[in-house]
């Protein structure tokens, strides 16, 4: 399980960098009226795979820690630390990928640029700021 943790977080810095990559990439081009071509869409694809795998990394940790084989839900919500590691951080996480998948899905169905890049831009951005909000920091840099 620590092998998993660590991947899990070093994973993340990967998914990070990416994110950024394709969000700022996408924002740069709807508003620059630039062309969508290949690499566009490889690098919004890449944070797309990048976030999934995280997603699935992130589980499989969930379920292995066990949060709440030795504490009620109750215990969990009043610790503000655990609650964050168990129920905010993941459903946030969660709710990011869904917007990348759904921004990813609605910019393959545009037919031109400028609506590619203005789903991408949108749904990559929430994503972004959801990522940011609920990156435990304080495991970061600690």
């Amino acid at each position: 399980m620590e092998v998993l943790q660590f991947i899990h977080s070093y994973w993340a810095y990967l998914v990070l960098f990416v994110l950024v990559v394709a969000t700022l990439n996408a924002l740069f081009k709807f508003f620059g009226n630039k062309e969508f071509d290949a690499k566009d869409f490889r690098i919004s694809l890449f944070a797309l795979i990048t976030m999934h795998i995280q997603l699935l990394l992130g589980l499989i940790l969930w379920f292995t820690k066990g949060y709440f084989d030795e504490m009620t839900v109750g215990e969990v919500m009043k610790n503000s630390t655990i609650r964050n590691l168990a129920v905010e951080h993941p459903t946030t996480m969660i709710i990011a990928v869904i917007l990348v998948t759904i921004g990813y899905s609605k910019h393959k169905k545009k037919l031109v640029s400028k609506p590619k890049f203005k789903m991408l831009a949108i749904f990559y951005t929430l994503a972004l700021v959801l990522v940011l909000a609920k990156i435990p920091w304080n495991l970061w840099f600690s």
